[in-house]
């Protein structure tokens, strides 16, 4: 399968919180990065993601922010 996205990573499934429409996927990432998606409740359904899956990870941003403390 291809994707537009190049910056690809693989992580695993460390977190799910469920809202009541969204929820927010924690994932590990190489080194012991983290990082978060959200998504709908009906996207993880579909996807069949849960806790302790490897997932491909692919982030396509239209903003990149930085700010210096």
């Amino acid at each position: 399968m291809k994707f537009g996205a190049r910056n690809q990573l693989t992580g695993k499934v460390t977190e799910v919180k469920k809202g009541g429409v969204m929820c927010q996927v924690r994932l590990e990432v190489a080194g012991g990065a983290v990082m978060n998606s959200v998504m709908t409740i009906e996207s993880l359904e579909d996807l069949g993601i849960k806790e302790g899956d490897s997932v491909k990870i692919m982030v396509k941003a239209v903003n990149v922010l930085l700010a210096k403390d």
